[in-house]
């Protein structure tokens, strides 16, 4: 009996760790940028919201991910960021110095 509820107990210590989290990976595709949104469990990130941000957090652009799990923004001239904010934990950024 002892026995079963240490396990127990174990296995709710451990449920946070089973969290996904939300991923993005971007490239420029000459004057646009693309990205495919998703989790860390390899879940499609299909018709998430995903939103381009100038450096002084003013939105530019937001757009759906479509059936692929993709979304295309046009280039801008600001200095930006793209973040995928699923409202859990931490968001995934991309910011347009890596592309």
């Amino acid at each position: 009996m002892l026995r079963a509820l240490l396990l127990c107990a174990g296995l709710g210590l451990s449920a946070p760790a089973l969290a996904h989290y939300p991923v993005m990976d971007c490239s420029r595709d000459g004057e646009s940028v693309d990205c495919r949104v998703g989790y860390s469990d390899g879940t499609l990130g299909t018709g998430a919201e995903v939103v381009m941000y100038s450096y002084d957090d003013e939105e530019i652009a937001r757009a759906k991910a479509d059936a692929r799990s993709e979304v295309r923004f046009p280039w801008s001239e600001l200095e930006f960021y793209i973040q995928f904010d699923v409202g859990h934990e931490q968001p995934a950024e991309f910011d347009y110095v890596e592309l």
